[in-house]
């Protein structure tokens, strides 16, 4: 079983913080570009973005820290809670008495077998959960092969279940996971961006470009913008599944930057400020 917080070098009790953190430590480290040719770092990687898609999602760490390697079937085994009482645990799937008839009515005539169940994992950019997706999945039925194209709707998270019926009495169930941005952070419908600011923009007000999923945008940083101030942009952020007109927010988050390699010029401007300030 994938332990998540054990690939991420974090306790269970972890935040969010906490866990950016460790996911980006390991991500530099494991990352392809920096360990070209090396299959275990890639392995690795794709184990790093994997724990963090699950545990950076409010709704897929609860289901995860509840199921454990269950946590994509939440919700059938929460339905098959509610259908057998609600109570604490998992019930026992042939605990009715029409069950334990073997798939028989009291008429005495066979009912219709239930759809054959396929699963199946799938992973989408966080491009394509801002707009939607189509994939080609092989399926196989009767000793045959089929491929299909399936579409997968904008606003899917990490644990959303795409449901498709390919014909027949099959049901193809796709458990989504939304691998990680390596600019934008998502929170719920919300996504969260740092920007790089000059010291001198974030003082003296001025405006930088900021690059969003649909586009580059120009903002306007306020006067005497400390560092970790949020700007909100409205309508920037990913649409709720089932209804993809209402949209999130884009917060972003400035991070004023002194000149890497001040000239003297400059750095004479400093000191004359530094003693204006003592």
């Amino acid at each position: 079983m994938a332990d998540y917080y054990r690939t991420l070098g974090v306790k269970k009790g972890a935040d969010e913080k906490e866990i950016r953190q460790a996911f980006r430590r390991l991500a530099r480290q494991h990352h392809p570009d920096l360990n070209p040719g090396d299959e275990k770092a890639e392995g690795k990687f794709k184990e790093i973005n994997e724990a963090y898609g699950v545990l950076s999602d409010a709704e897929s760490r609860k289901a995860f820290d509840r199921y454990g390697e269950n946590w994509k079937q939440a919700d059938q085994i929460e339905a098959q809670q509610r259908r057998y009482g609600g109570g604490g645990g998992i019930h026992d799937p042939f605990s009715s008495f029409e069950d334990l008839l073997g798939g028989f009515s009291r008429g005495g005539h066979r009912r219709p077998a239930p759809p054959a169940r396929l699963e199946t994992g799938i992973d989408v950019s966080l491009e394509e959960a801002l707009e939607g997706s189509k994939r080609t999945v092989t399926i196989t039925a009767g000793g045959s092969e089929r491929r299909i194209e399936v579409s997968i709707p904008p606003g899917v998270y990490t644990g959303s279940v795409v449901r498709v019926k390919p014909g027949g009495q099959q049901e193809l169930l796709l458990n989504v996971t939304v691998i990680p941005h390596n600019r934008f952070t998502r929170k719920g419908m919300d996504l969260i961006m740092e920007a790089e600011v000059p010291v001198e923009d974030a003082v003296l007000g001025g405006e930088v470009e900021v690059q969003t999923l649909r586009g580059k945008l120009r903002i306007t940083v306020p006067p005497n913008t400390r560092g970790g101030k949020r700007i909100r942009l409205a309508g920037q952020g990913m649409p709720k599944l089932g209804a993809c007109e209402t949209l999130g927010d884009m917060f972003v988050v400035i991070r004023p930057q002194i000149p890497k390699d001040p000239t003297d010029e400059e750095l004479d401007l400093f000191q004359q400020l530094k003693a204006l300030r003592s």
